[in-house]
């Protein structure tokens, strides 16, 4: 999926029918993926999800690279700031905190040597496009295959099923005494 088709799908997301079950849930074969099947569809669906990208982040600190999603959602942060003055401000703090020689949570992205403080001066919200895409594309061919093979990512989805089968039994179970007891 690129930029420009997350853009429209944003802008214009796709129409759900959703056919529901006799209790007004929404039947099986319609059911949106959540959680972790959802992450595995995509970095993007994972990035989508807080408590995705809280697990992804604790996956990345163990890899010793969690600065690398730190700085894309403090990219993606940036895009929204509204007024000069806080996407200077803002601006600086990415710069200073990711991309400076000084940066305490470097990242690693071609073309950092040929950014300097003097372009914080005139801010724009695509400014850190090309180094977000940078670090996009290595977590997506990198880290997020290994994470999607991780202990983090399942356990999360063996105890997502352990509740999911849980709870399927509990309504199989009030069907059951509902069809008895009537």
């Amino acid at each position: 999926l690129s930029w420009s088709e997350a853009l429209l799908l944003a802008v214009f997301p796709p129409v759900r029918l959703e056919i529901n079950d006799s209790e007004g849930h929404p039947s099986s074969s319609h059911q949106t993926l959540k959680g972790t099947s959802k992450w595995a569809t995509s970095l993007e669906s994972l990035l989508e999800d807080p408590e995705g990208v809280k697990r992804f982040r604790e996956f990345l600190k163990k890899e010793f690279s969690e600065e690398n999603v730190l700085f894309w959602l403090a990219c993606e942060e940036f895009k929204k700031t509204q007024g000069k003055k806080q996407m200077q401000e803002k601006a600086k703090e990415i710069y200073m905190t990711f991309l400076s020689s000084k940066a305490s949570s470097q990242v690693n992205v071609e073309g950092q040597s040929r950014l300097s403080e003097t372009i914080l001066e005139t801010p724009h919200p695509l400014m850190f496009q090309k180094l977000q895409d940078q670090i996009f594309n290595l977590m997506k061919y990198d880290s997020y295959s290994r994470f999607l093979k991780s202990d983090i990512f399942l356990n999360h989805k063996k105890s997502e099923e352990q509740e999911e089968n849980s709870a399927e039994a509990q309504t199989a179970a009030k069907r059951a005494s509902r069809i008895y007891n009537t």
